[in-house]
């Protein structure tokens, strides 16, 4: 008895080991919130979609390293299945009948493939966009806010598509569990299947995790420092010099002195030659003041900057020209805060920039540098 108990077969076997299990679950949850973030959030939700963002790049870079040194059904080549397979697949499912895999089959395998690729491009895509719609990351030194602009675009699309896939996962997923009678979740938990299979199991092949570990740590630094000493580079078309002490006096002496790229040339000209009836007050200035005024204004204007603000803010409103706060895009970034939280003591009024947007006077106006007072809070 002794003899023939040994030989049995298992009613399991382990398959998926711990480090794809921590990498589904893990990644399910950055995806998630980053889908929140990107889909629903608002603007100053970019520092938690950044985090997801750099938290998905990190699992798919493990992932990549854990596909040649994980256990045997975490290797790619245990699941690299030629398109005629995959037809095959098709085939047997329309037909009613179920090879089974202990790994993944062949629709499994090509949706984990199309997974990591959808992920890989949309972290590219996304790193592209933070270059040059907010001119942070690196790659803000070499990207323009025009091709920030298209890339967001894909971006998205991207975004979408990765939807797709995962409803599709999702779908395969339901359709193994109630016509192949496969333990999916459960296995995706305690990492053990049902044993028998159709197709013979692959060659084994231990986990090796300090490989994994020294293939990591190794990238990631190198990733780390590369990123670094991008970033620290100015954005393109982000000049660095300081504010014109002038300017910072005189147009600060009554409110805040708003960045020179916030207004065009033309704006910035229409101010300057009202100023004996600047928005309902008298604020003139002697001839030379005015003119050097003038001359730095118009050589800071939105035109010489490629920031999102210098574009978004560029085109007035004909009905206010000369006011930032009757644009359009200003009043859609801020129609849902209430008038009262402009008029409290820790505002002010609309145009006090300052007040929520820590970022204001470098004319950058950072999402994650958002934050209304306390005391302005309703």
């Amino acid at each position: 008895m002794e003899s023939n108990s040994s030989q049995m077969t298992p009613a399991t076997v382990p398959v998926w080991d711990i480090g794809v299990r921590i990498f589904h679950w893990a990644l399910l949850a950055a995806v998630f919130v980053a889908a929140m973030t990107g889909f629903f959030g608002s603007p100053d939700s970019l520092q938690i979609h950044l985090i997801a963002g750099i938290s998905i790049s990190l699992l798919v870079l493990f992932r990549l390293i854990w596909g040649f040194s994980g256990s045997t059904y975490a290797r790619f080549r245990t699941f690299l299945f030629s398109p005629v397979k995959v037809r095959e697949r098709i085939q047997e499912m329309r037909a009613g009948r179920h090879t089974r895999y202990i790994g993944h089959n062949p629709l499994g395998a090509w949706m984990i493939f199309a997974l990591l690729a959808s992920l890989i491009f949309i972290v590219c895509t996304g790193t592209v966009v933070l270059g040059g719609v907010f001119k942070q990351g690196p790659l803000a030194f070499i990207t323009s806010f025009a091709t920030g602009r298209f890339v967001q675009e894909i971006h998205q699309i991207l975004a979408f598509g990765l939807v797709g896939l995962i409803g599709l996962h999702l779908a395969g997923v339901a359709y193994e569990t109630v016509f192949g009678k496969e333990k999916l979740i459960s296995a995706m938990i305690s990492g053990n299947k049902p044993a028998g299979s159709n197709v013979p199991a692959p060659r084994f092949a231990p986990a090796r995790p300090i490989v994994a570990l020294i293939a990591f740590i190794a990238l990631g630094m190198a990733g780390t420092t590369g990123v670094a000493s991008f970033a620290s580079r100015p954005g393109l078309g982000v000049p660095t010099a300081a504010i014109d002490p002038l300017y910072a006096k005189e147009c600060g002496a009554c409110h805040f002195a708003y960045h020179p790229s916030m207004g065009t040339a033309a704006l910035w000209d229409g101010v300057l030659s009202h100023l004996d009836q600047h928005f309902g007050e008298d604020a003139s200035l002697p001839d030379a003041t005015r003119a050097q005024l003038a001359a730095y204004l118009k050589e800071n204007s939105s035109e010489h900057w490629d920031t999102r603000i210098a574009h978004v803010l560029a085109t007035a409103n004909p009905k206010e020209p000369l006011r930032f706060t009757a644009t359009r895009f200003w009043t859609r970034m801020h129609r849902e805060i209430p008038d009262q939280v402009f008029a409290s003591k820790a505002v002010g009024f609309k145009g006090a920039c300052n007040a929520c947007h820590s970022d204001a006077k470098t004319g950058l106006f950072a999402p994650q540098n958002i934050e209304i007072p306390e005391g302005a809070r309703l």
